[in-house]
C-alpha cells in the first residue's frame, strides 16, 4: 500500500472517530459519570446497590446497539464476583498462513471513590463538558475504554479495512486490584483464542501532543496497618508517659519499612534492577517532557511562599522514581476524632491504609507476605499490631508488568499512527500505576504484543478531584487503535 492511500485511510478513521465521540461517546460517558459505581473495595454492598451492574448493562446495551456485524456479547456474572462484559467479533480478512491471532481489547467500568477538593462547579458524579474536557469520576479511568474500542473496530468495518478477530474483556473490579479477573480469564480462556495483540486503554500519556506507549507498570500491595494499645481512650494528662502512644508505635513500625528522611524503602526485596532499555527510554522521555515531569503536579505553597519541592528536579530520576522504584503512601487513617472534637485523650488505636507501589519485576503476592511479617513481628510494647493486605486468599497484592520486546510491526504501526494523528513520533513511558490484567495476560499469552495506552495525561488527575477526560486526545487515540489493529500481520 502506498503512502497516499495510508494517509487517506488515516483521515477516514480520524473523521469517523471525531463524529462518534461527538455524537455517541461523549453522551454515553456523561451518563456513565453520573452513576457512583464504586469498586467493591469502596462499596462492600455493591451487589445490593446494583450500580456496577447498571454501568455494565448500559455499556453492553450501547455496544450491541452499534450493530457491528457478527458481534456476540455476553454479560457474565459468576457467583459472588463482579460482572464482566465479553464480546467476540469475527475477522473481516483472511488469516495469514499459519496464523489465527486475535486482538484482545480491555477496559474496566468500576470507579474510585469521591475524594474531596473538587472545584466548586464540579463533582465526582456531576459530569461537565468544558473546553474539550469531560469532568467527573471514571470517565478517563476507565469508562471511555469500551466505547473507544468498539468505535475503533466499527471505523475499520465502515471503511472496508480488513482486520483480525477481536474480543473484548471489560471488567468491574480493577480499582480493587482485579481479584475476580483470574477466575474469569480461566473460564474464558477456551473462547479467547490465540491472543496476538492486547490493547489496554487504561493507562496514561506523557503529554497530549503524541501517542504514548506504556512500557511498564508498577505492582501494588495495599492494606490496613492497625496498632492497638488500650481497650478505650484515657485522659492524656493521667496516662501519657506511662501508656505509649499508638501513633508513635505505628511510626516506629513504619520505620522498619521506610527511611522517613528520604522516602527510600528499606527492604531490598522490594527493589529490583532497572533494565537498561528502560533507563534509555526514561532518558529519551525526559528529553521530551523536561521539567514538566514534576511541574505538572498541583504543588502547594512552601515555607517561603514558593511552591513545595519534589523529591528530585532531575527529570530522569523523577521518571524512574515513579515507575521503577518502590514507594509508600498513607492513603487513609482511622482512630482519630475530627479536629473540633479532639479532646485531651490518649486514643486506644491508630490505623493507616497503606499503599505500597512495587517495581514491575517484584512479585506482588510475595511482597505482601513479606510486608505482613515485617510489620507484625516483635511488636513494640507488646502492642497488638496487625496488617491486613487487600485481596483474596492466594492472591494478595498485584504484580507489576514489564512489556515484552516490541515487534517491528507494532513499533512501525504505532509510530505511523502517532505521525498520522498528531504529527509527532510515538513516545515511550513507564507508568507508576497498576493494571493487574497485564501480568496475568503476559503469563497466559507470552507471545502476545501489548499496546498499553490511555488518556490519562497531565492534570487529568485520576482517583483525585477534578478528574477529566481529554476528548480531543481520546478521538486521536481511537483512530490510532484502529490503525494499529489493521496493521497487525
Amino acid at each position: 500500500m502506498n503512502a497516499p492511500a495510508r494517509s487517506a485511510e488515516a483521515a477516514a478513521l480520524a473523521s469517523f472517530a471525531d463524529e462518534a465521540w461527538d455524537e455517541r461517546i461523549v453522551p454515553a460517558i456523561t451518563d456513565y459519570i453520573a452513576v457512583p459505581a464504586k469498586s467493591p473495595m469502596f462499596d462492600a454492598q455493591w451487589a445490593e446497590h446494583g450500580l456496577l451492574d447498571r454501568v455494565v448493562t448500559d455499556a453492553a446495551r450501547w455496544v450491541e446497539g452499534r450493530g457491528v456485524a457478527g458481534l456476540k456479547l455476553e454479560v457474565i456474572r459468576l457467583p459472588g464476583r463482579t460482572p464482566v462484559i465479553f464480546f467476540d467479533i469475527p475477522a473481516t480478512r483472511a488469516a495469514s498462513a499459519g496464523s489465527s491471532d486475535t486482538v484482545l481489547l480491555y477496559g474496566h467500568l468500576d470507579k474510585q471513590p469521591e475524594f474531596n477538593g473538587w472545584r466548586k462547579d464540579l463533582g465526582p458524579w456531576t459530569p461537565k463538558y468544558e473546553n474539550g474536557l469531560l469532568y467527573g469520576r471514571g470517565g478517563a479511568d476507565d469508562g471511555y475504554a469500551v466505547y473507544a474500542a468498539i468505535t475503533a473496530i466499527e471505523s475499520l468495518d465502515k471503511q472496508g479495512i480488513g482486520r483480525p478477530r477481536c474480543v473484548g474483556l471489560i471488567e468491574s473490579g480493577e480499582e480493587s486490584g482485579s481479584p475476580d479477573l483470574p477466575t474469569y480469564i480461566e473460564a474464558l480462556k477456551p473462547r479467547l483464542g490465540d491472543i496476538g495483540l492486547v490493547v489496554c486503554l487504561d493507562s496514561g500519556a506523557g503529554n497530549y501532543d503524541q501517542l504514548w506507549l506504556t512500557t511498564s507498570l508498577r505492582g501494588m500491595v495495599s492494606g490496613v496497618l492497625k496498632v492497638e494499645i488500650l481497650t478505650e481512650g484515657v485522659h492524656s494528662g493521667d496516662s501519657s508517659g506511662v501508656v505509649p502512644s499508638s501513633f508513635r508505635i505505628l511510626r516506629h513500625v513504619l520505620d522498619r519499612l521506610e527511611d522517613s528522611a528520604s522516602g527510600r524503602l528499606l527492604p531490598q526485596g522490594f527493589h529490583c534492577e532497572i533494565p537498561a532499555p528502560r533507563l534509555a527510554q526514561a532518558q529519551a522521555t525526559a528529553g521530551i517532557l523536561g521539567d514538566e515531569v514534576w511541574k505538572r503536579f498541583p504543588w502547594a505553597c512552601g515555607a517561603d511562599g514558593g511552591p513545595s519541592l519534589p523529591t528530585t528536579t532531575d527529570p530522569v530520576e523523577a521518571l524512574l522514581n515513579r515507575t521503577w522504584r518502590p514507594t509508600l503512601s498513607v492513603t487513609g487513617a482511622e482512630g482519630f476524632p475530627e479536629l473540633g472534637n479532639a479532646g485531651n485523650v490518649l486514643r486506644p488505636y491508630t490505623a493507616f491504609k497503606l499503599s505500597l507501589r512495587l517495581p514491575p519485576l517484584v512479585n506482588g503476592h510475595e511482597a505482601s507476605v513479606q510486608l505482613k511479617t515485617l510489620l507484625e513481628d516483635n511488636a513494640p510494647y507488646n502492642a497488638r499490631v496487625t496488617f491486613h493486605p487487600d485481596g483474596r486468599a492466594g492472591q494478595l497484592g498485584a504484580t507489576g508488568w514489564n512489556a515484552p520486546e516490541l515487534a517491528p510491526w507494532l513499533e512501525h504501526a504505532m509510530n505511523s499512527a502517532s505521525q498520522a494523528h498528531w504529527g509527532a513520533p510515538v513516545g515511550y513511558i513507564g507508568q507508576g500505576g497498576t493494571i493487574p490484567l497485564m501480568s496475568m495476560l503476559q503469563a497466559g499469552f507470552p507471545k502476545a504484543q501489548m499496546m498499553v495506552c490511555g488518556v490519562l495525561g497531565p492534570k487529568s488527575n485520576a482517583h483525585g478531584p477534578n478528574e477529566f477526560l481529554h476528548v480531543p486526545y481520546g478521538k486521536r487515540l481511537t483512530a490510532s487503535v484502529a490503525q494499529v489493529i489493521a496493521a497487525m500481520p
